[in-house]
């Protein structure tokens, strides 16, 4: 909530000033807990853009991200090339972007209540009540999360970025990846949405970059920058400590998907496949014999 407030994300609205249609279409800002790895819980936010489907054109409502090909080539490159790797998460990226559409966002419930806490000063006279629950309308500024055109106007902002004030040349393969010489060596940035990968044979070039990203995307919240020989990119384990080569685990990953699978999918199987018997009685027919 104080990401939303201090990064000018919203507008607060009264109530009068929204048509009823306005009201109606207005979004619902939602809010998950989650635990990270390291034990921490981490509320993210986010707007319920569901409804945006109906009038939002699909070439509008997606964004690219890097290829898993480009993702393993640039590795293999980086190890065998002996470059310097990092990896940097940029918080609150779509809220780093400007909107271009006119969109309202309903607080509800308790979620309005802690906007208020936010700055009482600012909030708190745009509190309405639909029966007994307070309710805070805003317009937004900028892109949140769920809002059906935030990824690609992010892709958009940080493409541009790099692209027209860093002076990178977008790859013709993979509008994720971006490349420049700096000192006569390559240097490499793919990036999946919020998280990307820099390398280069000098460390001293990606720290100059990193200070460059952090001027324009860490001022409200610092970015998260790993340095090193192991970093977990996307939910891969990347381990370059071995000269020349590299290698690619994701046991964290999938201990986290074991440990949060319901009950009945614990345990062993010889195969993927359901048991035949098992799906005759849920679908009540017989199966099909496998062709021999």
């Amino acid at each position: 909530m104080h990401q939303i407030h201090y990064r000018n994300v919203l507008s607060p609205k009264f109530a009068h000033e929204l048509t009823k249609q306005q009201r109606r279409d207005a979004l619902r800002y939602l809010m998950f807990l989650k635990e990270k790895r390291c034990g921490k819980i981490k509320a993210r936010g986010c707007a319920d853009g569901r409804s945006q489907r109906l009038y939002t054109p699909k070439e509008d409502a997606s964004a690219p991200t890097v290829r898993t090909e480009s993702f393993i080539i640039t590795c293999a490159i980086d190890a065998k090339e002996g470059r310097k790797v990092m990896t940097i998460d940029i918080p609150g990226a779509f809220m780093q972007a400007d909107i271009d559409d006119v969109v309202h966002v309903k607080f509800e419930g308790e979620i309005a209540n802690l906007l208020t806490k936010v700055d009482p000063s600012l909030y708190t006279k745009y509190v309405a009540y639909e029966g007994k629950k307070p309710v805070i309308y805003a317009q937004l500024n900028k892109n949140l999360y769920g809002t059906l055109k935030g990824a690609i106007q992010w892709w958009k902002n940080l493409s541009e970025f790099l692209i027209n004030e860093l002076g990178y040349e977008a790859n013709p393969y993979d509008s994720c990846v971006v490349n420049k010489t700096i000192n006569g060596k390559q240097c490499t940035i793919i990036w999946h949405v919020d998280d990307l990968k820099i390398s280069h044979v000098e460390q001293g070039v990606l720290d100059d970059l990193a200070d460059k990203l952090s001027e324009r995307y860490g001022k409200e919240a610092p970015l998260t920058i790993q340095r090193g020989e192991v970093h977990e990119y996307v939910g891969v384990t990347i381990d370059f400590s071995e000269k020349g080569k590299v290698k690619f685990s994701m046991d964290d990953y999938v201990d986290r998907l074991l440990e949060e699978a319901p009950e009945d999918m614990k345990g062993v199987a010889t195969s993927p496949a359901a048991n035949p018997k098992m799906l005759e009685q849920r679908l009540g027919c017989r199966s099909v014999a496998p062709v021999k």
